[in-house]
């Protein structure tokens, strides 16, 4: 009798599964059931880090904003608030690229939004 030993398939499996591993500590990269472990854990990690990304680029707009706000002598949310009611329509990432990148614009917006408040 002999054993049953496993074919292209199942090693064509594992191979993907390590290839993807690649990178790992230890044993997670090169065992293969502990490598499936840790892979479908990153995916989870993986999934949640797109969502967390969109909520930290939107804080880190919000405090470049705010800052160039303070800059002007206008606090965020008097300036969000002033710029809505000016019916100027950017959001948040435009308006924080402006601010960096382009002072002068956002002293223009921040003159427009004080105007339109008052």
């Amino acid at each position: 009798m002999s054993r049953v030993k496993r074919g292209p398939v199942p090693r064509r499996r594992h191979k993907r599964v390590i290839k993807q591993t690649k990178g790992f500590y230890g044993s997670r990269k090169n065992r293969f059931q502990q490598a499936l472990h840790c892979l479908y854990k990153s995916w989870i990690y993986a999934y949640a880090g797109r969502k967390l990304r969109k909520r930290d680029f939107r804080r880190l707009w919000i405090q470049r904003i705010n800052a160039a706000c303070r800059d002007n002598g206008t606090s965020y949310s008097r300036f969000m608030g002033a710029l809505k009611n000016a019916g100027i329509d950017l959001d948040r990432k435009v308006l924080a690229d402006l601010a960096v990148h382009d002072a002068a614009a956002f002293k223009k917006l921040t003159d427009l939004a004080s105007q339109a408040a008052s």
